[in-house]
C-alpha cells in the first residue's frame, strides 16, 4: 500500500506508514461510483446480524477445535486470550496446514492465523467486501472493546446484497 502522505511502498494491511507514521487505515476505503456502491459503502456490518462467534482458546487441541467447529456448523473458529482476539482458525488452515501424521497433540496456536483482519459493527459492508477481497479470505470476526462480538462471511455478504438488490 502506498503512503497518500509520502509515497512510501508498505506491506498491505499495514496501519500507518512505516517512512512517515501516517495513518493508513482509511486508505483503502472504497469510495462508491454509484448508487449501488453508495449504498454498500453506508450500510453497517451490524445490519447484517452476524451471528455469534464460536470461540476456542490457543492451547486447545485441533482435534477438539474440529469436532467444535462440526457440531457447530461453522467454517471458522475466533480464537480467544487474555481477553483479547488473538486469531482465526478455518477450514482451510486445517486443510493446507495439517498433516496427518502431525495431528495428535498439535494445539490451534500452532496452526491458526495470528492476528486477523478484524472490524466493528460500524464498519460498512464495502469496507469488508474490500478486505475479503484484498486479503483473499471468507471470514471477518467483529470486535468491540477487544472482545469478539460477531462474526462476517463472505455468504452472509453476498446474501443481504442478492437481498437489497432492487
Amino acid at each position: 500500500m502506498i503512503c497518500p502522505a509520502c509515497g512510501f511502498e508498505n506491506i498491505q494491511g499495514e496501519d500507518n506508514c512505516e517512512n512517515c507514521g501516517a495513518d493508513l487505515r482509511a486508505s483503502d476505503i472504497p469510495a462508491p461510483s454509484n448508487s449501488f456502491e453508495a449504498r454498500l459503502v453506508a450500510a453497517p456490518l451490524a445490519a447484517l446480524r452476524a451471528p455469534q462467534p464460536t470461540t476456542t482458546t490457543l492451547d486447545a487441541t485441533i482435534a477438539e477445535a474440529v469436532r467444535l467447529m462440526q457440531e457447530a456448523s461453522v467454517g471458522c473458529l475466533v480464537v480467544e486470550g487474555e481477553g483479547a482476539v488473538r486469531g482465526i482458525l478455518t477450514e482451510r488452515d486445517c486443510v493446507l496446514k495439517l498433516d496427518q501424521a502431525g495431528l495428535d497433540g498439535m494445539t490451534v496456536a500452532q496452526i491458526m492465523t495470528p492476528d486477523p483482519v478484524v472490524l466493528g459493527p460500524d464498519d460498512s459492508l464495502a469496507v469488508a467486501i474490500n478486505k475479503m477481497a484484498v486479503g483473499g479470505f471468507r471470514h471477518i470476526p467483529l470486535v468491540e472493546n477487544g472482545r469478539a462480538t460477531g462474526i462476517v462471511s463472505a455468504r452472509d455478504l453476498f446474501r443481504y446484497i442478492l437481498d437489497t438488490i432492487d
